[in-house]
Protein backbone atom coordinates (compact mmCIF):
# COMPACT_ATOMS: atom_id res chain seq x y z
CA UNK A 1 0.00 0.00 0.00
CA UNK A 2 1.34 3.43 -0.91
CA UNK A 3 0.89 6.56 1.17
CA UNK A 4 0.83 9.68 -0.61
CA UNK A 5 2.80 13.19 0.90
CA UNK A 6 -0.33 14.07 2.10
CA UNK A 7 -1.25 11.36 3.68
CA UNK A 8 2.34 11.46 4.98
CA UNK A 9 1.53 15.36 6.18
CA UNK A 10 -1.66 14.51 7.28
CA UNK A 11 0.03 11.84 9.80
CA UNK A 12 2.85 14.16 10.71
CA UNK A 13 0.17 17.05 12.14
CA UNK A 14 -1.39 13.97 13.94
CA UNK A 15 1.54 13.18 16.23
CA UNK A 16 1.55 16.67 18.18
CA UNK A 17 -0.91 15.73 20.76
CA UNK A 18 -0.56 17.31 23.94
CA UNK A 19 -1.12 14.41 25.94
CA UNK A 20 1.54 13.17 24.41
CA UNK A 21 4.03 15.29 23.08
CA UNK A 22 5.90 14.53 19.65
CA UNK A 23 9.80 13.84 20.97
CA UNK A 24 11.71 14.08 17.80
CA UNK A 25 15.51 13.36 17.75
CA UNK A 26 17.44 15.59 15.30
CA UNK A 27 19.21 14.58 12.32
CA UNK A 28 22.19 15.69 9.49
CA UNK A 29 22.59 13.04 7.10
CA UNK A 30 21.14 9.70 5.48
CA UNK A 31 23.14 8.01 7.70
CA UNK A 32 22.04 9.63 11.38
CA UNK A 33 18.11 9.69 10.16
CA UNK A 34 18.30 5.81 9.28
CA UNK A 35 19.82 5.03 12.42
CA UNK A 36 17.17 7.14 14.28
CA UNK A 37 14.37 5.75 12.24
CA UNK A 38 15.83 2.25 13.07
CA UNK A 39 16.25 3.24 16.61
CA UNK A 40 12.08 3.76 16.65
CA UNK A 41 12.07 7.36 15.99
CA UNK A 42 7.71 8.12 14.46
CA UNK A 43 9.33 10.87 12.84
CA UNK A 44 12.46 12.78 12.00
CA UNK A 45 13.48 16.48 11.84
CA UNK A 46 17.16 17.82 10.63
CA UNK A 47 19.54 20.49 12.25
CA UNK A 48 20.20 23.19 10.45
CA UNK A 49 23.33 23.44 12.66
CA UNK A 50 24.36 19.57 12.17
CA UNK A 51 23.79 19.46 8.35
CA UNK A 52 25.77 23.15 8.43
CA UNK A 53 28.49 21.81 9.79
CA UNK A 54 28.41 18.20 7.84
CA UNK A 55 29.25 19.74 4.65
CA UNK A 56 31.74 22.39 6.73
CA UNK A 57 29.67 25.15 6.66
CA UNK A 58 28.56 27.56 10.10
CA UNK A 59 25.35 27.56 11.14
CA UNK A 60 23.32 30.85 11.08
CA UNK A 61 22.27 31.18 7.27
CA UNK A 62 25.62 30.72 5.79
CA UNK A 63 24.82 27.48 4.24
CA UNK A 64 23.63 27.75 0.41
CA UNK A 65 20.25 26.70 -0.52
CA UNK A 66 21.11 24.02 -3.44
CA UNK A 67 23.72 22.37 -0.68
CA UNK A 68 20.92 22.50 1.71
CA UNK A 69 18.24 21.42 -0.30
CA UNK A 70 19.99 18.31 -1.16
CA UNK A 71 21.31 17.01 2.43
CA UNK A 72 17.31 17.05 3.66
CA UNK A 73 16.28 15.76 -0.54
CA UNK A 74 19.04 12.31 0.98
CA UNK A 75 17.45 12.32 4.11
CA UNK A 76 13.89 11.75 2.67
CA UNK A 77 15.00 9.44 0.28
CA UNK A 78 16.60 6.89 2.98
CA UNK A 79 13.40 6.57 5.35
CA UNK A 80 10.00 6.16 5.78
CA UNK A 81 9.02 8.30 8.71
CA UNK A 82 7.84 11.90 8.13
CA UNK A 83 10.53 14.27 7.97
CA UNK A 84 10.82 18.48 8.87
CA UNK A 85 13.21 20.48 7.66
CA UNK A 86 14.93 23.41 9.40
CA UNK A 87 15.26 25.56 7.16
CA UNK A 88 16.24 28.45 8.96
CA UNK A 89 14.72 31.60 7.34
CA UNK A 90 14.16 29.87 4.09
CA UNK A 91 17.52 30.13 2.01
CA UNK A 92 16.47 33.63 0.09
CA UNK A 93 15.99 36.83 1.35
CA UNK A 94 12.74 37.41 -1.08
CA UNK A 95 9.06 35.83 -0.06
CA UNK A 96 9.50 34.28 -3.64
CA UNK A 97 12.79 32.66 -2.78
CA UNK A 98 11.40 31.25 0.20
CA UNK A 99 8.42 29.82 -1.94
CA UNK A 100 10.63 28.42 -4.19
CA UNK A 101 12.76 26.54 -1.12
CA UNK A 102 9.63 25.21 -0.01
CA UNK A 103 8.05 23.88 -2.89
CA UNK A 104 11.67 22.06 -4.08
CA UNK A 105 11.17 20.55 -0.19
CA UNK A 106 7.90 19.41 -0.65
CA UNK A 107 9.24 17.77 -4.03
CA UNK A 108 11.58 15.67 -2.18
CA UNK A 109 9.06 14.53 0.33
CA UNK A 110 9.19 16.74 3.13
CA UNK A 111 5.80 17.18 5.58
CA UNK A 112 7.26 20.11 7.85
CA UNK A 113 9.61 22.84 7.92
CA UNK A 114 10.89 25.56 10.43
CA UNK A 115 11.01 28.09 9.85
CA UNK A 116 12.30 31.07 12.14
CA UNK A 117 12.66 35.06 12.86
CA UNK A 118 16.26 35.07 14.74
CA UNK A 119 17.07 38.69 15.07
CA UNK A 120 14.64 39.60 11.70
CA UNK A 121 11.27 41.64 12.41
CA UNK A 122 8.60 39.50 12.63
CA UNK A 123 6.40 41.42 9.56
CA UNK A 124 9.64 39.45 7.60
CA UNK A 125 8.71 35.71 9.46
CA UNK A 126 4.96 36.68 9.09
CA UNK A 127 5.28 37.13 5.43
CA UNK A 128 7.70 33.99 4.81
CA UNK A 129 4.67 32.27 6.52
CA UNK A 130 2.10 33.36 3.85
CA UNK A 131 4.97 32.22 1.20
CA UNK A 132 5.46 28.82 2.21
CA UNK A 133 1.78 28.47 3.30
CA UNK A 134 0.42 29.36 -0.53
CA UNK A 135 2.65 27.19 -1.79
CA UNK A 136 2.19 24.43 0.17
CA UNK A 137 -1.82 24.95 -0.70
CA UNK A 138 -1.24 25.13 -4.06
CA UNK A 139 1.01 21.80 -3.89
CA UNK A 140 -1.90 20.22 -2.37
CA UNK A 141 -0.37 18.80 0.86
CA UNK A 142 -1.19 20.14 3.86
CA UNK A 143 2.55 21.46 5.47
CA UNK A 144 3.34 21.82 8.90
CA UNK A 145 4.88 24.89 9.31
CA UNK A 146 6.61 25.24 12.88
CA UNK A 147 7.11 28.74 13.33
CA UNK A 148 10.27 29.48 15.51
CA UNK A 149 10.90 32.57 17.64
CA UNK A 150 14.12 33.36 19.21
CA UNK A 151 12.99 36.09 21.52
CA UNK A 152 14.22 33.28 24.52
CA UNK A 153 16.99 31.84 22.78
CA UNK A 154 18.34 35.29 21.43
CA UNK A 155 17.78 37.41 24.49
CA UNK A 156 15.37 39.92 22.66
CA UNK A 157 14.13 42.97 24.65
CA UNK A 158 13.95 43.24 28.27
CA UNK A 159 13.74 40.26 29.85
CA UNK A 160 9.97 41.25 31.61
CA UNK A 161 9.40 41.67 27.96
CA UNK A 162 10.17 38.46 26.30
CA UNK A 163 7.22 36.32 27.43
CA UNK A 164 4.19 38.69 26.54
CA UNK A 165 6.55 39.66 22.73
CA UNK A 166 7.09 35.98 22.50
CA UNK A 167 2.85 35.63 22.32
CA UNK A 168 2.42 38.55 20.25
CA UNK A 169 4.50 37.30 17.71
CA UNK A 170 3.06 33.60 17.96
CA UNK A 171 -0.49 35.33 17.36
CA UNK A 172 1.34 36.88 14.19
CA UNK A 173 2.82 33.81 12.96
CA UNK A 174 -0.64 31.99 13.61
CA UNK A 175 -2.26 34.29 11.21
CA UNK A 176 -0.17 34.14 8.63
CA UNK A 177 -0.33 30.09 8.14
CA UNK A 178 1.64 29.15 11.14
CA UNK A 179 0.56 25.46 12.39
CA UNK A 180 2.67 25.24 15.17
CA UNK A 181 4.71 27.88 17.32
CA UNK A 182 8.83 27.30 18.56
CA UNK A 183 10.06 28.63 21.25
CA UNK A 184 13.58 27.61 22.10
CA UNK A 185 15.75 28.94 24.72
CA UNK A 186 13.00 28.02 27.66
CA UNK A 187 12.50 25.03 30.26
CA UNK A 188 11.29 26.26 32.74
CA UNK A 189 7.35 25.16 34.10
CA UNK A 190 5.93 28.46 34.32
CA UNK A 191 7.07 30.11 31.55
CA UNK A 192 5.64 26.98 29.20
CA UNK A 193 2.15 26.90 30.80
CA UNK A 194 2.04 30.52 30.45
CA UNK A 195 2.83 30.01 26.72
CA UNK A 196 0.31 26.70 25.97
CA UNK A 197 -2.41 28.78 27.61
CA UNK A 198 -1.65 31.58 25.29
CA UNK A 199 -0.93 30.06 21.84
CA UNK A 200 -3.81 28.30 20.68
CA UNK A 201 -1.70 25.70 18.13
CA UNK A 202 0.72 23.44 19.20
CA UNK A 203 3.48 24.59 21.13
CA UNK A 204 7.03 22.89 20.55
CA UNK A 205 10.15 23.59 22.67
CA UNK A 206 14.16 22.56 22.26
CA UNK A 207 15.17 19.48 25.41
CA UNK A 208 18.23 18.95 26.17
CA UNK A 209 20.12 18.32 29.86
CA UNK A 210 18.21 19.89 32.90
CA UNK A 211 14.54 20.35 30.71
CA UNK A 212 11.26 19.10 31.91
CA UNK A 213 10.97 15.46 30.83
CA UNK A 214 8.52 14.62 27.86
CA UNK A 215 6.43 13.72 29.81
CA UNK A 216 6.49 16.81 32.23
CA UNK A 217 6.30 18.89 29.08
CA UNK A 218 3.08 16.44 28.10
CA UNK A 219 1.49 17.21 31.76
CA UNK A 220 2.05 20.96 30.92
CA UNK A 221 0.39 21.02 27.53
CA UNK A 222 3.57 21.02 25.21
CA UNK A 223 2.85 18.84 22.07
CA UNK A 224 6.49 18.81 20.80
CA UNK A 225 9.77 18.29 21.86
CA UNK A 226 13.42 18.42 20.22
CA UNK A 227 16.89 17.96 20.71
CA UNK A 228 18.00 21.04 18.47
CA UNK A 229 21.89 20.55 17.49
CA UNK A 230 22.83 18.55 20.68
CA UNK A 231 22.88 14.72 19.20
CA UNK A 232 24.97 16.43 16.51
CA UNK A 233 27.21 18.12 18.73
CA UNK A 234 27.42 14.43 20.56
CA UNK A 235 28.53 12.76 17.89
CA UNK A 236 31.20 15.06 16.60
CA UNK A 237 32.54 14.82 20.67
CA UNK A 238 33.02 11.24 20.34
CA UNK A 239 35.54 12.23 17.13
CA UNK A 240 37.30 14.82 19.21
CA UNK A 241 37.42 12.26 22.44
CA UNK A 242 38.65 9.64 19.77
CA UNK A 243 41.19 11.73 18.56
CA UNK A 244 42.88 12.76 21.66
CA UNK A 245 42.93 9.57 23.04
CA UNK A 246 44.64 8.17 20.11
CA UNK A 247 47.27 10.36 19.29
CA UNK A 248 47.95 11.01 23.07
CA UNK A 249 47.60 7.63 24.86
CA UNK A 250 47.68 5.63 21.52
CA UNK A 251 44.12 3.66 23.13
CA UNK A 252 41.30 3.30 21.59
CA UNK A 253 38.38 3.02 24.21
CA UNK A 254 36.28 6.01 23.03
CA UNK A 255 35.05 3.69 20.13
CA UNK A 256 34.50 0.90 22.85
CA UNK A 257 29.94 1.79 22.96
CA UNK A 258 29.40 2.08 18.73
CA UNK A 259 26.99 0.53 16.31
CA UNK A 260 28.58 -2.54 13.94
CA UNK A 261 29.36 -2.45 10.74
CA UNK A 262 27.18 -4.71 10.32
CA UNK A 263 24.22 -2.97 11.66
CA UNK A 264 25.59 0.01 9.74
CA UNK A 265 26.02 -1.31 6.47
CA UNK A 266 22.51 -3.17 6.65
CA UNK A 267 20.68 -0.09 7.15
CA UNK A 268 22.03 1.74 4.39
CA UNK A 269 21.77 -1.17 2.31
CA UNK A 270 17.71 -1.43 2.81
CA UNK A 271 17.75 2.66 1.98
CA UNK A 272 18.25 2.22 -1.57
CA UNK A 273 15.86 4.16 -3.43
CA UNK A 274 15.95 6.97 -5.18
CA UNK A 275 15.68 10.54 -4.30
CA UNK A 276 11.70 11.46 -4.78
CA UNK A 277 10.11 7.96 -4.49
CA UNK A 278 6.86 7.59 -3.21
CA UNK A 279 6.88 6.84 0.46
CA UNK A 280 5.55 2.98 1.32
CA UNK A 281 4.10 2.03 4.56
Amino acid sequence: MQTTPTDTARLFHALHTPSRPLALVTVWDAASALVAEAAGAPALATTSAGVSWSLGFPDGDQLDRERALAAVARITAAVRVPVTADIETGYSGTDAGVADTVARLLAAGVVGINLEDGAHPPGECAARIEAARTTAERAGIPLFINARTDVFLGGIGPVEDRLSETISRAARYVAAGASGIFVPGVVDRETIAALVAAIPVPLNVMVGPGAPSVAELGDLGVARASLGSGVAQAAYAVVARATRELCTAGTYAAGETHLTYGELNGLAAAAGRPVGATIES
